[in-house]
């Protein structure tokens, strides 16, 4: 009799790899250690993921969903000025950066393990900087920025900062100095003259 099909094994699977890669990182995790804590067999994570640069690429997708998931908030009706979307972006950053158990942005932590230009996951890491420094910019326009990119990459560089520090400094590190930061990046940067 045909075995039935684990509805949910590549959730399973994905949810235990992320769990671990966001933890330790990508190489000191091996495939043996995700199916032992998943508990599904090798048969069944290479029926999910031929390979675990496959299985990387997902991690890799799902964190930038999670990216997604934190713009759409930043982005809700009450925040519908771009210069106060900036700044919830940022304090939605720093709520997380606050947050018991952080390591840091799951998406440059990766990006220093695979510096192979033509390793898809690197290619992944990329793509989704640039379509964030993009939305940044975006924002910085419409916001009425003086100099959008000028605003974009310091918004950027509060970012990067916020998840710098949260991993290291947690609730005692600079959040809510960041996000006095950003509002006032933003005020000084759209301010007319």
């Amino acid at each position: 009799m045909a075995r039935k099909p684990d509805e949910g094994a590549r959730d399973r699977i994905l949810e235990t790899a992320s769990r671990l890669f966001t933890r330790y990182g990508v190489h000191a995790v091996g495939l043996q250690r995700i199916i032992d804590e998943c508990g599904c067999g090798k048969n069944l994570l290479y029926r999910e993921f031929r390979s675990k640069d496959e299985l990387v690429v997902a991690f890799l997708e799902r964190c930038k969903d999670d990216w997604d998931a934190v713009v759409a908030e930043a982005a809700r009706p009450e925040t519908s000025d771009p210069g106060r979307e900036i700044v919830a972006l940022v304090a939605a950053v720093a709520e997380r950066a606050a947050e018991d158990g952080f390591r840091g942005c799951p998406l440059r932590n990766a990006y220093a393990e695979f510096p192979d230009e033509s390793h898809p996951a690197h290619q992944v890491i990329v793509d989704h900087f640039t379509a964030k420094q993009a939305h940044l910019r975006d924002l910085a326009k419409r916001a009425g920025a003086r100099d959008p990119e000028a605003l974009s990459d310091r918004i950027n560089l509060i970012i990067d900062g916020l998840n710098a520090n949260g991993a290291v400094l947690g609730l005692k590190g600079a959040t809510s100095a960041a996000v006095r930061f950003a509002q006032d990046t933003v005020e000084a940067e759209t301010r007319r003259a």
